[in-house]
């Protein structure tokens, strides 16, 4: 018995994005407040925040192919520059490595329904 293939709802990735920005910027008060040690943890939030509120500008997340378009639009830029970040280097993975696990969320169209904090 095969499953039906789930429908693109982009109001549910909106909706994922956004509760992903708070979250990451939750983790950010959370890191600067544990001090210097966890200065890549501010780095990782931030990079998630930077990456969710790119996406969720436009009008990328009507459309699966326009989503995954614009995920590979950004996976293909040289840097990343948003504010308070303590290492660029981690920055940037960090950046690629929340761009790679939303594309393949895209791809499988799972896990846009996990709007919890913690994932």
């Amino acid at each position: 018995m095969t499953l039906a293939a789930k429908q693109w709802d982009g109001a549910i990735v909106r909706t994922w994005l956004e509760s992903r920005i708070a979250a990451a910027r939750a983790d950010q008060v959370a890191a600067e407040r544990a001090g210097y040690g966890q200065h890549d943890e501010c780095d990782k939030a931030a990079a998630e925040e930077m990456i969710c509120t790119l996406l969720k500008t436009g009008e990328a997340a009507s459309l699966q192919s326009a989503f995954t378009d614009a995920l590979k639009r950004l996976l293909d830029r040289d840097e990343f520059t948003w504010r308070g970040v303590y290492d660029d280097t981690r920055f940037e993975r960090h950046a690629r490595t929340a761009i790679r696990k939303i594309l393949k969320m895209t791809k499988a169209n799972a896990g846009f329904e996990n709007t919890k904090r913690y994932q």
